[in-house]
């Protein structure tokens, strides 16, 4: 098993979780974050220190498309090991649904 990150993190982004997680396996996109499943220890620190409630174990039901996309991203995408700034309007889309179609960005975070 291993965590991560779904859609409820597109343009939420608050990093909460880079914070606790021992073995700094978060990767940062332009507006989400994804998790290096081959890194991830298993230790589920990070789920509860998300907001939006974002982060899920892979043996959730769905979640085979989400690690996949965590572990292709986690390849292209700068590894993040302090928490930075959520975007100004990041509770405004905490609640919104259908944010990978509408919103995922490929390109990678910018620090």
């Amino acid at each position: 098993m291993t965590y991560v990150v779904t859609e409820a993190c597109i343009k939420c982004k608050y990093m909460d979780c880079v914070e606790v997680c021992p073995v700094d396996c978060f990767y940062e996109g332009e507006n989400m974050l994804v998790i290096n499943p081959d890194e991830c220890i298993d230790c589920g620190v990070c789920e509860p220190e998300c907001p939006p409630k974002a982060i899920v174990p892979d043996t959730e039901k769905g979640m085979e498309q989400w690690l996949e996309l965590n572990r292709t991203y986690a390849s292209e995408w700068p590894n993040i090991t302090r928490k930075g700034e959520a975007p100004a309007d990041a509770d405004a889309f905490m609640e919104v649904t259908g944010k990978f179609e509408k919103y995922f960005s490929k390109n990678p975070g910018k620090r």
